[in-house]
């Protein structure tokens, strides 16, 4: 989900783990040359998330990645199969109230950029949970403490599926 702090917690992990991070949506970002919010602009959702399965599936086959996808990345099945094939995943829980706290003020949303964004969370909360549920291996609840916390928490879950 947007805000559930996919990219820090991740790339504070790839750090402890001693692996590569990469967030996808940085990724789309470097390859186009333009931010997520002009690629809606011009390209539609569609356009946007028909890349974002482009790089899902190339890191997929990657190795030693820790990958923080963007919050829509799991509506599209094959980016739920890229996913479970390409490694572990981990779902940072965050329930609807305490997302939109986390992105009201950040125009990089464009699917927060409605007249009622709470309503919109709810919304994309409501498709989205049981797809992340779906493809989880591990999910963590991050509704509070720190970084560091929710690293360790993600780390100790790693570690009891051998897979840290």
């Amino acid at each position: 989900m947007p805000g559930a702090g996919k990219t820090t917690v991740g790339r504070h992990l790839a750090r402890r783990l001693g692996r590569s991070f990469i967030d996808a949506d940085h990724e789309i970002e470097a390859r186009t040359g333009v931010r997520i919010p002009l690629i809606f602009d011009i390209e539609g959702e569609q356009g946007f998330r028909d890349r974002e399965t482009k790089v899902i599936a190339e890191l997929a086959n990657e190795s030693n990645l820790v990958v923080a996808t963007g919050g829509g990345a799991v509506l599209r099945p094959e980016n739920r199969a890229a996913l479970r094939q390409g490694g572990t995943v981990v779902y940072l829980h965050v329930g609807p109230n305490l997302l939109f706290e986390r992105t009201r003020l950040d125009p990089n949303r464009p699917l927060l950029q409605v007249s009622d964004p709470m309503k919109k969370l709810d919304e994309l909360f409501a498709a989205r949970d049981p797809l992340y549920r779906e493809v989880a291996n591990v999910v963590i609840h991050s509704a509070g403490g720190s970084i560091l916390h929710l690293v360790k928490l993600v780390e100790r879950e790693l570690q009891k599926q051998c897979v840290a």
